[in-house]
């Protein structure tokens, strides 16, 4: 995996590949964004839902754990080896949205995970054990919870996104 150094890293990795990400959905017709493919995993929109949906939950865990709110992760009445039930959640949560305000969305949140990164000095965001909604087993530090919520799947959905396009002729 990936490492920062600082948190400039981790932000400029954020911007970059949610750009490339957000840059993929140009050329997707409204009309097509719940269609399936075989091969490719999520249709577009369910594609910028999970997204959604964990970029939503990181801001909740550090918002909740900041009220004294105990966080269950990764959200409550769900299990990490569980996730399906979870993921349909952020399918069902935003499939009445239209690719354009989905994508607005997603902008907004980008945009507070990185104002939420800037507040964050650099002991907070590299050594583990810094908030209780990140401390696990694995004792992963702050800045890999926000990477592989942001940075790591923008760059591997923009992907799938290519793949669907691909297969739907959109290319």
């Amino acid at each position: 995996m990936i490492q920062y150094t600082d948190k400039t890293e981790l932000v400029e990795a954020i911007k970059k590949n949610y750009l490339l990400y957000d840059k993929e959905f140009n050329d997707i017709s409204e009309d097509k964004k719940d269609l399936l493919k075989p091969g490719v995993d999520k249709s577009p929109s369910q594609n910028i839902s999970y997204q959604l949906g964990w970029t939503s939950l990181l801001l909740q865990w550090e918002s909740d754990e900041k009220k004294g709110i105990t966080v269950q992760t990764p959200a409550q009445g769900y299990k990490w080896n569980n996730l399906g039930g979870l993921y349909e959640s952020f399918y069902h949560k935003y499939e009445t949205y239209s690719l354009d305000q989905q994508r607005e969305m997603l902008k907004n949140q980008v945009n507070k995970i990185i104002e939420w990164i800037e507040t964050l000095d650099h002991d907070t965001l590299f050594i583990p054990e810094q908030r209780k909604w990140a401390t696990t087993p694995a004792k992963w530090p702050v800045w890999k919870w926000i990477h592989i919520n942001t940075a790591a799947p923008f760059k591997n959905f923009a992907a799938q996104l290519r793949k669907w396009k691909k297969q739907t002729g959109t290319e």
